[in-house]
């Protein structure tokens, strides 16, 4: 691929070649499955050396000086061993992930996602067209993949029907579903799956904890106003004018077609919406007693311990497979059951990758709970932070650009997490600051440098989206659209975390940004 389709300057030079060393350096770095395995068996080597030594840290699980705990005993590999496949199957982020992309899957195979993101572009009018095609793309990652196989190559066709360049389009529509990753006022399945990490990493310090599901959830809603604003301001007023002398050179013709819903597409979609509309309405009905089965002994619904806190995946399931089965019937794209489950199929064979790194991280995450290195890493941590005196806002500034800096090199959010989490969570405990508040911090950093990342599973993709319209677009041309993106969102969305803390206004259900919670 060539680099740049416009004469590069001296700042653009120095820029490609530190983009290029990031991209050489991750390049290097072993697949995320194998740094679990290689991290599993640092913490076996370190368990062994640092059992020979006594520490005077205070274990907050017990009061008492911590214990490590040698892994490589005899007694220690046979107990590893025979609670290996435990291990892997009781892994939480498994199966709230598994469950959740079996309903995805049925709605995105019959079509109904597609047919939805399609009628919500369409009625968009040309005056909101940027803002709206945000919007759309932040939804649209709520169904995984879509976003990037659908919104992105769409936004590009869209802009050159309104004789608007392409690029521009494209750029807009992967700030929405890559850099607005965590900002969406819809649940899915990524809010469950980063607080089984978060909780499994606080219990590190504090076994008894539970995180609400949706401890993020008030948080992640409102950014999505500021990643649509950030978003609209610089493709309108800084990207597309810089393309203004580029060239649409492409062969246009393979590109998707844009097209109306047909008759029967449009009679399914409506079907569709009204039963997940009516679906919706059960819910609320059924919830909104005060004797309600899904609120918790003491009343409250939005309690860990009410059954519809414990059912958001089963819940997000339904949501997504029920108006998919009802649209692929009406449309056609379903004859019979064997075509849902085939749906269902289709989607685990995407999940085939995440379940091998899933293995090797379970068992790392349960040696490094187990070796008690993760309990004295956060004392001692805690210990040099309250050393260091700095300001509880400076300290989730920081974690915010850790983050952000771990993502060019780790481009999975849950492995990042699973990597970061037992370390972050724990420690930053010890000096009152909740798991909650760590996690939002984590989930800005991670959003933010999605988009200058080559080593994004989606990156080269979204490059080829590009040359589809001009022809020279390499790596350097993309990272240079989405580069201002990036700074930008960073900047604002970190301010933005930091004022929300400052009003206290509430992160999400059952969240706090305190630890212990007051």
């Amino acid at each position: 691929m060539s680099e740049t389709s416009t004469p590069a300057t001296g700042d653009s030079t120095r820029l490609s070649r530190l983009l290029d060393k990031v991209e050489i350096i991750g390049n290097k770095l072993p697949d995320p499955a194998v740094i679990f395995l290689i991290s599993l068996l640092i913490v076996w080597g370190l368990s062994a050396l640092m059992s020979n030594f006594q520490f005077d840290a205070l274990d907050p699980r017990t009061g008492e000086a911590i214990v490590v705990n040698n892994l490589l005993t005899g007694d220690s590999l046979a107990d590893f061993l025979s609670r290996m496949v435990k291990i892997f199957t009781g892994f939480a982020p498994l199966g709230v992930v598994l469950v959740a992309m079996l309903g995805v899957a049925v709605a995105e195979h019959s079509g109904f996602i597609n047919a939805g993101i399609k009628r919500m572009l369409d009625a968009t009018p040309k005056s909101l067209l940027t803002p709206s095609v945000i919007l759309v793309a932040i939804v649209s990652h709520t169904a995984t993949d879509a976003g990037y196989v659908l919104v992105i190559p769409l936004a590009g066709v869209i802009y050159t029907a309104m004789g608007r360049h392409p690029l521009a389009g494209i750029a807009a529509a992967f700030a929405g579903v890559s850099g607005g990753f965590s900002a969406n006022f819809v649940p899915s399945a990524i809010d469950p799956l980063l607080q089984s990490f978060t909780q499994t990493a606080a219990q590190i310090a504090d076994p008894e904890i539970l995180i609400n599901p949706l401890n993020n959830y008030f948080f992640t809603s409102a950014s999505s106003l500021l990643v649509v604003l950030v978003g609209w301001y610089l493709t309108d007023k800084v990207i597309e004018p810089r393309l203004a002398n580029t060239p649409v050179d492409g062969d246009t013709e393979d590109l998707p077609k844009f097209g109306e819903l047909s008759e029967k597409e449009g009679s399914a979609l409506r079907w569709a919406t009204i039963t997940m509309i009516i679906g919706l309405g059960i819910l609320i009905a059924v919830a909104l007693p005060s004797t309600s089965p899904l609120r918790a002994a003491n009343g409250e619904l939005a309690s860990f311990s009410a059954p519809i806190m414990r059912s958001i995946v089963p819940l997000i399931f339904l949501l997504f497979v029920i108006p998919g089965v009802v649209y692929g019937y009406i449309a056609g794209t379903f004859k019979s059951s064997k075509d849902v489950i085939g749906a269902m199929s289709k989607g685990m064979e995407g999940m085939s990758y995440y379940i091998v790194m899933a293995f090797f991280c379970s068992l790392f995450i349960d040696a490094f709970g187990k070796s008690n290195l993760g309990a004295l890493l956060a004392v001692n941590g805690a210990e040099v932070l309250k050393t260091l005196a700095l300001p509880s806002m400076v300290t989730m500034a920081g974690i915010v650009f850790l983050t952000a800096f771990v993502n060019l090199f780790v481009g999975s959010a849950s492995a990042k997490w699973a990597l970061i989490g037992p370390i972050l969570v724990p420690m930053l405990m010890q000096i009152g600051i909740s798991p909650d508040l760590t996690q939002a911090a984590y989930r800005v950093g991670d959003s933010s440098s999605n988009i200058i990342t080559p080593l994004m599973p989606y990156f080269p993709l979204v490059v080829v989206y590009c040359q589809r319209y001009v022809k020279s677009t390499g790596i350097g041309t993309l990272l240079s659209l989405m580069l201002p993106y990036s700074i930008a969102l960073l900047i604002t969305w970190t301010a933005f975390l930091l004022i929300y803390w400052g009003l206290g206004i509430p992160l999400g259900l059952q969240a706090s940004y305190i630890y212990p919670a007051g």
